[in-house]
């Protein structure tokens, strides 16, 4: 099956490169990257400035009035056919240091529009908002995102993927909303040093985004296929400058911060403890498109809590990166083999340790060159030896929008004299994407390293999608050795081989009830001699309704092989013996409801086998909010799990409540609660943040940890953390 799936991949390759070929015009194809495009015709010309442009929500300048306009939007949802019921009109113009846009969407159905909070970064889907995606380097797979919802919250992320949106990343921009009766206006000013480009260069892609939620359309100036989202930079139309942008003059900025704690560890039985210190974050654009990151000391006591969620799973849990310093082309990093094996995965990186320096250089090196350098020290504790971690990835372009890229990933031991330990990985991906999107595919191979250098050592696999208006399919395979180790990464479960087949099929009537289908999506596991150790099917039946809500059914058959003693419930003195068998089926209804209400809710209800047991599973999530200044919501997990004995009866409760308050679109209050009966805890998680200056904060934040039992505290600590920003 891999040879096969390799075949394929490269067939399919050689296919969209030969049709690109037999098309006329052969010599502008390789001459101008806009012939490679779905929408060249589409094109908004930008004249400069002559003026000075004041954001004041009016769009009244004389710069504005002589722009010429991108109207006639296209819808890409529910369904992908037609203009958009209400205008909408976007404007550009640029000077030496900047770019802004205008833009005015107007109302077609009178009443409130919907928005959730002031909030950066908001939730696509629970706000009206605006949204444009850059790319600059023509390479229809990396960009730059901006928006605005209608309560004038900020979005801004960097795209990799093709449009893959990353909101973890922020820059220094300003914008203003303005709401009237039938249209609201955000006009926005986003510098050019806050975005990576080539220096003279008199042409970018572009695309621009509504989401009109009282209309129920989502639509985009140049049009989209509804099943891709409107960040994708495949069908992005085309931004044309009036003379070549400046040339950038080198950027540079740094944002020191200091930072006191108080802790206290009630199950050490140790006394309270403080701290006071201090640290910088730099960041040096060494061209416009290569940027070198510094950070000494640094401190992430204001990333977001993770959510929780209850553990049935015999592998490790996987939790998103969310610190600032590691997200700016991360994909270079993070984006190599699939994403449950991962040579390099940045969250291994401090949070075992203190990290004491880094070092991050990464961006582009000419038109087909991605280059990223990584280098970060941890400090040495009782519990862990100083570690050096090093990651080097470089990445070329080939053909109109597919890539191949080398990794090589060190984890170095220190401290320890006259002996040699490290973890090494060494790995090469070939990532597939044609020019309409419809394919897509990747095909790699790691091997690591270390002092034993054991047999089996390697991590090998190959994708292969297509996606159509109705058709999705999918077939993906692995090979992950026994011996295969990335300290440094993300790696479920080693020793086997696998196939994962998916399919779905569409039907797209328009009415009541906007689409709906069958779905499958299935993983099979094997061990080397390929029997069959696990199997997952899940098969489904899904429906999308007109008012933005979903429903589906399904089944799961579920075969495992326990590869050593498990218990289930992670609570239990008794376990499942290695070597034994199960083979199970759960049913499970899911439901989201009509999520521009101010009261909405999502729930799934599933029951079936577990192992040599039953189980129950009820969660979801109810939300409310008053916009846009106050969200409440409760995740909500009830597990009730019913093995024979000798096991006792598990039900876990896991409930999560949660308040966000938002006074302002620069300061911010957040409430987290998270009750856990699994791992008997409770956590309460308080979050203050005022964005005093652009991207300069003041952050206090409050968490403490009880038993659930008798409510005695585990742990706690009072945070305070003051950064600014100068560039």
């Amino acid at each position: 099956m891999k040879f096969f799936l390799v075949g394929l991949l490269l067939t399919i390759h050689l296919f969209s490169y030969s049709s690109d070929k037999d098309k006329p015009s052969k010599k502008s194809l390789k001459s101008d990257p806009v012939a490679h495009k779905n929408n060249e015709n589409v094109v908004l010309r930008v004249k400069r400035a002559t003026g000075t442009i004041k954001l004041d929500g009016l769009i009244g300048e004389t710069d504005w009035e002589k722009a010429e306009k991108a109207t006639d939007f296209h819808v890409v949802l529910p369904v992908d056919s037609g203009l958009a019921k209400s205008p909408s009109e976007v404007v550009m113009t640029y000077d030496d240091k900047a770019f802004y846009l205008g833009v005015t969407f107007f109302d077609t159905i009178p009443g409130k529009r919907i928005m959730e909070s002031f909030r950066r970064d908001f939730v696509f889907g629970n706000n009206d908002n605006f949204l444009v995606f850059f790319d600059t380097f023509l390479d229809q797979t990396n960009g730059f995102s901006f928006g605005a919802s209608v309560s004038g919250a900020k979005w801004d992320g960097t795209q990799s993927n093709g449009g893959a949106v990353n909101l973890n990343w922020d820059c220094k921009w300003d914008s203003k909303t303005i709401q009237y009766n039938d249209r609201w206006v955000t006009e926005m000013r986003i510098p050019f040093r806050s975005v990576r480009f080539k220096s003279g260069t008199d042409k970018w892609y572009v695309n621009f985004s509504r989401l009109d939620l009282k209309t129920n359309e989502k639509s985009a100036w140049a049009p989209v296929p509804r099943q891709f989202a409107t960040a994708s930079l495949a069908y992005t139309g085309v931004l044309q400058w009036e003379e070549p942008l400046p040339k950038s003059k080198m950027m540079f900025s740094v944002i020191p911060y200091v930072f006191g704690s108080a802790a206290r560890n009630f199950e050490a039985g140790t006394n309270s403890t403080y701290r006071r210190d201090f640290g910088f974050d730099a960041k040096l654009g060494i061209t416009t498109s290569m940027n070198l990151d510094l950070t000494y000391n640094p401190d992430f006591s204001q990333a977001e809590v993770d959510q929780q969620v209850t553990n049935l799973d015999r592998f490790e849990l996987f939790f998103p990166e969310k610190r600032q310093f590691f997200l700016e082309n991360s994909d270079l990093f993070s984006n190599y083999g699939f994403g449950s094996v991962t040579p390099f995965f940045s969250r291994r990186i401090g949070l075992d340790a203190p990290v004491l320096a880094g070092t991050r250089l990464s961006g582009k090196i000419g038109n087909n060159w991605r280059l990223g350098l990584l280098d970060m020290q941890t400090e040495k504790t009782n519990n862990q030896l100083s570690r050096n971690f090093m990651v080097v990835s470089l990445q070329r372009k080939l053909f109109s929008r597919s890539n191949i890229g080398m990794i090589l990933v060190n984890k170095e031991y220190m401290d320890e004299p006259g002996t040699q330990n490290f973890n090494r990985i060494a790995g090469i991906d070939y990532n597939l994407a044609s020019r309409d999107n419809a394919w897509s595919g990747k095909l790699f191979y790691h091997r690591s390293f270390s002092p034993a250098n054991p047999e089996k050592q390697y991590a090998q696999g190959a994708s292969l999608s297509y996606n159509t208006r109705r058709i999705h399919a999918l077939m993906a395979q692995a090979s992950v050795g026994e011996n295969y180790s990335a300290e440094a990464g993300y790696v479920r479960r080693t020793g086997y081989n696998l196939l994962n087949p998916e399919f779905s099929l569409l039907w797209v009537p328009n009415k009541r009830i906007v689409s709906h289908g069958i779905v499958m999506d299935s993983d099979y596991f094997f061990d080397a001699e390929y029997n069959q150790i696990d199997h997952e099917v899940d098969l489904l039946y899904k429906f999308e309704f007109n008012n933005r809500a979903t429903l589906d059914a399904g089944i799961k058959d579920i075969y495992t092989r326990l590869d050593k003693d498990f218990d289930p419930t992670h609570i239990s003195s008794t376990v499942l013996r290695k070597g034994t068998e199960y083979s199970t089926n759960i049913g499970f209804i899911d439901y989201i409801s009509d999520m521009r209400t101010l009261f909405n809710y999502s729930a799934t209800v599933a029951t079936g086998g577990f192992y040599s047991g039953k189980i129950g599973v009820v969660q979801g999530k109810l939300t409310y909010r008053y916009q846009p200044y106050l969200n409440m919501s409760v995740n909500f997990s009830y597990n009730d799990i019913n093995l024979p004995a000798p096991f006792e009866r598990a039900r876990f409760w896991l409930l999560g409540p949660k308040l966000d308050l938002t006074l302002s679109d620069k300061v911010f209050f957040s409430s987290f609660v998270q009750y856990n009966e699994q791992i008997d805890n409770m956590n309460i998680n308080l979050r203050f943040q005022w964005r005093y200056k652009p991207v300069s904060d003041l952050f206090v934040v409050y968490t403490d940890n009880y038993y659930t039992g008798d409510w005695s505290p585990r742990n706690r600590a009072l945070v305070l953390k003051l950064s600014y920003w100068f560039n």
